[in-house]
């Protein structure tokens, strides 16, 4: 009698969520075949400790999770350095740029997307000017900042106050533009902004709103001064900018699978096509929580999807429900948004304040709700009751008066 055959097993982007999935995939069956591709040269690494490689408050090697040999270990195919071209989804293969073509029983997209690069006069040709997205961007930072005095950073989003705060680190001066009236608006209100821009004063930082980043002014390969759209000049010698991701799903156009501002999946992470998934940044997923579609770039939530992911390619049938949380250093402080925390949802309502800290700095809250129902929260300073905050979200809890609402500001 012929030996059983295993599925075989295609997995592009070796994230946390498709490398999680190659793990589980080996896990539930030993005789599969498992292939993970990746365009980068490394095995997975944790994107979530980049700020603090950054910063230099760890080294390199702290930063790396798997190596080669696990995937030797686990039997699980790592083709690095390799872009996708194609996927026939009637053939059920992927074709690559080299080697190829690859069958599959399952396929999933963990793809991620690529950083928005800086688009104005000056820019296209000047070195030194950098997105903080992969291992190597981090690299590439470091150097520069090491022979620099001064940077800016451009944007208001997370990636923008990591790269501010790891030049900070790093001994250089930092004027952090932003376009917005405060840092994080999607998320927070003028009041977490103005802590935010506190925190980041009190550490040096020259902080500056409604401004962005018109014109780069090189001088022998390198940025000299930046000019900012009201004008004004700032010098810089290294620029960081946090512009946001264009979500890597192009290479799907041929195909029927369903794609809006992600690839489309059900609660179970498939797509509209028997057989291929998607998870992490890519996904844009069925939220069981809120009830609708949304995509959601946050680790926890890539890792969870990982999970589900391998589940199901293996003929499982779970839903996904998580309550996702992200979890940044601020300076001397700390933020942490859980679950669904957006301000720009007119489907939810929020309340928010900020409080004398345990240690004598201020403490800020803001809670999401849809309906009377919890969704989400987000902590500025001490990170005492988050733990019960997201089991809160996590059981449906509801509030359904001010009072009620009041309430969750002494949770501990």
């Amino acid at each position: 009698m012929a030996a059983e055959v295993g599925k075989k097993y295609v997995i592009i982007g070796n994230g946390i969520a498709g490398t999680t999935c190659a793990q589980e995939l080996r896990k539930s069956d030993p005789a599969c075949d498992i292939w993970l591709i990746t365009n980068e040269p490394y095995p997975l690494y944790n994107r979530v400790s980049l700020p603090r490689f950054l910063q230099g408050a760890i080294p390199e090697e702290r930063v790396m999770i798997r190596n080669f040999e696990w995937h030797v270990q686990q039997r699980i195919t790592l083709i690095t350095e390799t872009l996708v071209t194609r996927v026939d989804t009637a053939g059920r293969a992927v074709y690559l740029e080299k080697g190829g073509p690859l069958p599959y029983d399952a396929l999933l997209i963990a793809t991620g997307g690529w950083a928005n690069p800086l688009r104005v006069p000056g820019a296209a040709g000047t070195n030194r000017i950098y997105n903080f997205v992969t291992l190597d961007d981090t690299k590439d930072l470091i150097a520069a900042a090491l022979e620099s005095k001064h940077a800016v950073t451009s944007g208001g989003s997370f990636i923008a106050y990591e790269l501010t705060e790891g030049f900070n680190k790093r001994g250089v001066h930092v004027t952090w533009l932003m376009r917005g009236p405060y840092w994080l608006r999607t998320i927070l209100d003028e009041e977490g902004g103005r802590l935010i821009d506190e925190i980041a004063t009190h550490h040096g930082v020259e902080v500056v709103h409604g401004e962005e980043l018109r014109e780069v002014v090189p001088a022998g390969g390198i940025p000299h001064h930046v000019i900012s759209s009201t004008g004004k000049e700032y010098p810089a010698e290294v620029i960081g900018v946090g512009l946001g991701l264009t979500l890597n799903h192009a290479f799907l156009a041929d195909t029927p699978i369903e794609r809006k501002t992600g690839v489309v999946v059900n609660q179970y992470l498939e797509t509209n096509i028997p057989g291929v998934y998607s998870a992490g940044d890519l996904a844009e997923f069925y939220d069981t929580m809120i009830g609708h579609h949304h995509t959601m770039g946050t680790w926890d939530n890539a890792l969870a999807h990982g999970k589900i992911a391998a589940a199901n390619m293996a003929g499982g049938h779970e839903p996904y429900f998580d309550v996702p949380t992200y979890t940044s250093p601020l300076f001397d402080t700390n933020i942490a948004v859980m679950g669904i925390a957006e301000s720009n949802n007119p489907d939810l309502t929020s309340v928010s304040r900020t409080m004398p800290g345990d240690k004598g700095g201020k403490d800020y809250r803001k809670f999401f709700f849809m309906g009377n129902r919890l969704v989400g929260a987000v902590f500025i300073g001490s990170p005492k009751g988050r733990k019960k905050v997201v089991e809160l979200i996590r059981t449906g809890a509801e509030y359904a008066t001010p009072a009620d609402r009041d309430g969750l500001f002494a949770v501990r």
